[in-house]
């Protein structure tokens, strides 16, 4: 049975796909309809999209899309192990400026669900890690949004020092959260 877990911000949900292992290996149903449907995730995903991260220490987000192209994302990874984030960027929420964060690891096979309104980033524990997620919104270059990912006043507790994390040029000067244009969801 999948375990889900809803986390401090109970719209992020944690989800742990049961394995059935032999001798030959092991088998997980990483998503089903019907199960998280069951569970009150009902997404119809429209796009896959896997990344590889070649160093320890990379951190990429915090990312989002708004309206009229948002997107709620599973994530999981494939090889090696993550810190993965998501924070409540919807405007009015009562929540707004709050994050949750969960390790996920290959060896465990959990799985963060991380709704529309919610900034994403991640923070790499192992070289050559390679995630996989799923959205259920297309890509759409316009509706881009972003969050710097090491905004003092959001505090987030990366396991990584700013000065050694290896980031993109275009994550190092997305806006604090108090500079962002209101996104609308």
């Amino acid at each position: 049975m999948t375990e889900i877990t809803p986390l401090a911000l109970p719209e992020v949900l944690l989800i742990t796909p049961k394995r059935h292992g032999d001798a030959r290996g092991w088998f997980s149903e990483t998503w089903s309809r019907r199960t998280l449907g069951a569970a009150g995730l009902d997404c119809d995903f429209l796009q896959d999209n896997q990344a590889f991260n070649a160093r320890k220490g990379t951190v990429r987000g915090l990312h989002f899309q708004t309206g009229p192209h948002p997107q709620a994302k599973l994530v999981r990874v494939l090889k090696g192990a993550i810190y993965d984030v998501a924070v409540d960027v919807r405007p009015g929420s009562a929540t707004f400026g709050a994050w949750v964060g969960a390790r996920l690891t290959a060896e465990r096979g959990e799985q963060l669900f991380v709704p529309r309104g919610f900034a994403h980033g991640y923070c790499t524990l192992s070289d050559d890690t390679e995630l996989f997620y799923k959205v259920d919104g297309l890509y759409a270059p316009e509706c881009e949004g972003g969050v710097l990912w090491n905004d003092p006043d959001l505090a987030i507790d990366w396991p990584v020092a700013a000065e050694e994390a290896v980031t993109s040029d275009k994550d190092k000067v997305l806006p604090r959260l108090k500079d962002m244009p209101e996104a609308r969801f």
